[in-house]
């Protein structure tokens, strides 16, 4: 009891770290909240002979825009500074997000969400470059990991209230999105613009030709890129493709799917805590871990012989998921320094959601190559464990962060 007392103690700058991971969960909820409303949207749509597919390109639209949006959003915040952009983002979320529900076109709607998807891209970028801005190494960590706790009950708690605003009216759903105007007050009341070890913002950097610069790091931001990648694809598999492995060992009913996977998805806490424990370990051994975890579990599911030992397998599977995003990110945020670090995060944003797109590519071309969804799950669980031996052995030394002036 003492050691969590003592952790929310020594938490900094409170207002703003609870302000950024709420922030942070907006564009997941995007996604999240939407799966309930499906079925009610397209009969609503029922006279539309593609509302079966339009419907769901509308959801996971704002995905493809985040992919090719967040680069460019990297850059404009390293042009011109963190605050303006991030509140800017949030409230065009909100205004696009709550606007389906005054209208009644498919297309209008599909507009919207790809628009939703512009503001996605800047908030998750700017939300993770604010974490590396407004904290150490330490302080990062602990709201890395508050992070990763809260989410699954967002999500669970998010789920809930889309069902209900869709059973009420079929775009219900979209005021839910009206979240963000509260987030968007807390954005003007609490969060500063960051200030490198100099005193510089960005804009002095950006307009200031003797404010020193470092170069731009090229091949730590190709690195990033090329391990968030593999990691969004790997993390994926079991989100979007699980169900079809369920099947082959003779869980057929959705139900009963569910109920089989409610406890093992807990665990996502359980690796979300295993990251903060590792705090103090080299980062190559965080990211072995997790690396180790998943593909062992992705493994196991793929070996599975019958439904406990795919629940058994679950259960490191989301053990290692929980671990995935922290780690990465908290990974990624430390190779950049202060005026590069919007790019990079942008870059790290834009190849995870690539990662999310291809992932289900990916397994369909496993399972027609090997011939079954589990083969297909035990050859990316190959690829996991083959990629935590090989960061294992990599002794890279730590790349050291500026800190930043913490007030305004």
């Amino acid at each position: 009891m003492r050691s969590v007392l003592d952790f929310f103690r020594r938490l900094s700058l409170v207002p703003q770290g609870i302000t950024i991971v709420v922030a942070g969960f907006l564009p997941i909820f995007a996604i999240v909240s939407m799966f309930p409303a499906i079925p009610a949207i397209i009969d609503h749509f029922a006279t539309d002979p593609d509302a079966r597919w339009k419907v769901p390109m509308m959801v996971s639209a704002p995905g493809l825009t985040i992919a090719l949006i967040a680069p460019f959003a990297g850059f404009f915040v390293d042009r011109f500074g963190r605050r303006p952009l991030l509140i800017g983002a949030t409230l065009l979320y909100g205004i696009v997000g709550t606007a389906p529900f005054f209208l009644d076109s498919l297309n209008a709607l599909i507009a919207c969400r790809l628009l939703l998807g512009v503001a996605e891209a800047a908030i998750l970028t700017i939300v993770n470059t604010l974490i590396a801005d407004y904290w150490d190494d330490r302080g990062r960590k602990d709201w890395l990991f508050l992070q990763g706790i809260c989410g699954p009950f967002f999500a669970s708690g998010v789920i809930l209230l889309s069902g209900a605003a869709s059973s009420v009216r079929w775009n219900g759903i979209f005021m839910v999105y009206a979240v963000a105007f509260p987030i968007f007050i807390a954005m003007l009341l609490w969060l500063f613009e960051p200030r490198r070890a100099d005193g510089a913002t960005i804009a002095d950097i950006a307009q200031s030709e003797k404010a020193p610069r470092t170069p731009f790091p090229t091949a730590s931001v190709a690195l990033i890129g090329g391990v968030t990648l593999v990691a969004s694809a790997l993390y994926y598999v079991f989100i979007i493709s699980g169900s079809l492995a369920w099947r082959e060992v003779g869980v057929m009913d959705p139900a009963r799917i569910g109920q089989l996977t409610a406890i093992p998805s807990l665990f996502v806490m359980l690796g979300a805590l295993i990251f903060r424990l590792m705090g103090n370990r080299p980062q190559t051994v965080q990211l072995a871990t997790f690396f180790g975890l998943l593909g062992i579990g992705l493994a196991g599911i793929g070996l599975a012989p019958d439904w406990r030992w795919l629940v058994a397998a679950l259960i490191v599977q989301q053990t290692g998921a929980g671990m995935a995003v922290p780690t990465i990110i908290s990974w990624s945020q430390s190779k950049l320094p202060f005026e590069h670090r919007g790019r990079g995060m942008g870059v790290w944003t834009a190849c995870f959601f690539f990662g999310q797109f291809s992932s289900p590519w990916a397994v369909h071309q496993a399972e027609n190559l090997v011939g079954t969804m589990q083969g297909a799950f035990l050859a990316a669980g190959l690829v996991g464990v083959i990629a935590a031996i090989v960061i294992g052995l990599v002794r890279a030394p730590r790349t050291p962060t500026p800190t930043i002036a913490p007030a305004e």
